[in-house]
Order: C-alpha cells, then structure tokens, then sequence
C-alpha cells in the first residue's frame, strides 16, 4: 500500500521511521514509541510477529545495503515527513586479531557505516527544519575507550559510522537538522547473545528516548550513552 504524502496534514503526531526494526532495540523502539501515541514506520528485511502486533506501519523487504531496495522505498515513501529518521539495523561478527577475514570486515563497514549514511542522504528530502537523525552507534567505536582489543570489524566499522555522524552533524546544520550518535548500553538481545550482564531493551530505550527528546541543534553532533553520559571519541 503507497504510503500517504498527506500524512502530517491529518495528524499532529510525531513521525518515527526506524530501520532494523523487527527485533532486539529496534523493535522495542516502535514499542514504546507506539505506546505514548507516536507514529512509526518501521522498516526491516523481513518482519516478525512481535513487530507485525504493535499496529504499527510495517515495511518489510528493505535492505539497507541494496541501493534498489533503498530506492523503491523512497519512492513509496514519497513526500512523507520524517521527524525522527533512527538507523538502527546493524550486524556484530567477532573478528579476533588471528581471525581478520577480509570479507567479514567488509560487510560489517557496509552495513554498519555506509548503509546508515548513504540511506540519510536518500531520505534527507524527507526531512525538514526540525528534524532529527539518530545513528544507533556503539561504544565499542570510542578510540580512547578501548582497553580490551579484538572485535576488530565491529569496533572500526562504529568508529567510521562516529565520525559519518560527526560529519552529518555539520552538514545538516544549517537545513536546521540535529544529528545523535548514542549508545545503548549493553543490552540483552540476540546481538549480544542474551547477555545476563545486559539490561533490557525496555530500560534501554526509555534512555535513548530521553536523549532523542532533548537532542537540539545545540548538542548536535554529540556521543552520548543512554543514561546520559558523553562518551569520549
């Protein structure tokens, strides 16, 4: 179904499109912003039941790395306005320093850091003054917070999306624009292999939200965990 480019027209609500949004963070995104009465498109690769029950507007079939896929969506989308545009969709591969394989490293810089920007550049028509993009990142892409190594893939391809968005930060700027980098902790997910050190999406989220809510063209550009703090680079 065309998505309506007279939606704003009808609704005073808040647009939300969030990508990777079929499970883990993503999915509790359009959770809980579904549950204080925004508006949520959630594009994913393929959906699950748990998104398909929120009753919000799924799109399924998009894949971030494929510049077709990425197209035809623009094209559904058609004039829509975003609000908040979250790039959340992201893989994690262990890459250890006796196990660099080259095709590996590749596609998490793909999907983790060229993905994210080349889909803001796509949807920026959609964006207006006021807007916000929000680059879901990691700590594990901070220089200076490095102590333990390894996870080499992981750890450059976030610290290129960190600087993509430092960049993005600047160059949206004067469209009125605001740019987040955040972390969401260590949180329990399928990413992570369901951690029993990790909190929950639910209690990540309710702090990346406060972080999106409070982000201003003031504060643009800035790395901050979800509790609030500022992450070193």
């Amino acid at each position: 179904m065309r998505l309506k480019k007279t939606l704003k027209l009808f609704s005073d609500l808040t647009v939300y499109l969030i990508t990777g949004a079929n499970r883990g963070i993503g999915l509790e995104y359009c959770r809980q912003l579904k549950t204080r009465g925004d508006d949520v498109i959630a594009t994913c690769r393929s959906s699950s039941l748990d998104l398909d029950d929120l009753g919000v507007r799924v799109e399924p079939g998009i894949d971030l790395t494929s510049e077709a896929s990425v197209l035809n969506f623009k094209e559904k989308l058609n004039e829509v306005q975003i609000d908040v545009l979250i790039l959340n969709a992201a893989i994690a591969e262990n890459n250890s320093f006796e196990c660099l394989e080259k095709e590996s490293l590749r596609r998490q810089f793909e999907v983790n850091a060229l993905a994210p920007l080349n889909f803001t550049k796509t949807m920026v028509s959609n964006l207006r003054e006021g807007s916000k993009v929000i680059l879901m990142t990691s700590r594990m892409g901070s220089i200076e917070d490095n102590s333990s190594g390894g996870s080499y893939g992981y750890r450059m391809s976030k610290a290129a999306l960190c600087m993509a968005g430092k960049s993005l930060s600047i160059d949206l700027k004067p469209r009125g624009i605001s740019v987040a980098l955040l972390h969401p902790g260590l949180v329990s997910t399928r990413m992570t292999g369901f951690t029993q050190y990790g909190v929950n999406p639910s209690e990540s989220v309710n702090g990346l939200l406060k972080r999106i809510d409070s982000l201003s063209l003031d504060t643009s550009g800035s790395f901050w965990h979800a509790n609030g703090e500022i992450l070193p680079w």
